[in-house]
């Protein structure tokens, strides 16, 4: 079974490109999700995020936009979160390649958006970079309810530049042509996969 890891900075249409990858036949294990899910209420994440980072946990739920303040641009307290959470998330990557192996596919997809600054990549058979140029990516994201240019220059700053995730990718697949040209982009590095190819 072919191990894929997918990511790609904010705007620049990963989720949408996960779903073309999930369309091929290829289950995908959205790291995002997972992570969400260990925050809501009742989580597995709750209580030991809460006591790593106090004052996080509102309404029996961790707030990400409080934990955001404490991690982004502070690589330490971020390795601090990665050990407490990683963890946790391992129970279910494991139930999710179990059932993908009993469903037979021949390709699953990690769906992680900070697979590089975390050195998950290292863990892939190969790697797949969603990308835009950068002027795309920042009028998709400032559309976004919500969301200003401090906000955006935060987040950018926490993840890798899209350049250097480019230079180290087996695949790139480019959004900024629109999702037809991307989903065709797709089913090529999936026939490529298939065909045992780390390149195009």
């Amino acid at each position: 079974m072919i191990t894929v890891g997918l990511t790609g900075s904010i705007g620049m249409g990963k989720s949408a490109t996960a779903a073309m990858f999930a369309a091929e036949g290829c289950p995908v294990y959205d790291a995002d999700a997972e992570v969400h899910r260990l925050y809501a209420p009742g989580g597995a994440a709750v209580g030991p995020v809460g006591a790593a980072f106090p004052g996080v946990v509102e309404g029996g739920a961790v707030n990400r936009a409080k934990l955001a303040d404490l991690v982004v641009g502070k690589p330490d307290q971020l390795d601090r979160l990665n050990r407490t959470v990683w963890p946790l998330m391992g129970e279910n990557r494991r139930a999710f390649f179990a059932k993908a192996e009993a469903d037979g596919a021949d390709i699953v997809v990690l769906d992680i958006p900070l697979l590089f600054e975390t050195g998950g990549e290292h863990n892939m058979d190969a790697v797949v970079v969603v990308s835009a140029p950068a002027h795309i990516q920042r009028e998709r994201v400032l559309a976004r309810e919500g969301m200003n240019e401090a906000k955006l220059d935060g987040i950018l700053a926490r993840q890798m530049a899209d350049e250097e995730k480019r230079a180290r990718a087996h695949f790139i697949v480019d959004t900024s042509r629109g999702f037809d040209v991307a989903r065709e982009q797709v089913k090529a590095i999936v026939a490529a996969l298939r065909a045992g190819k780390t390149s195009l």
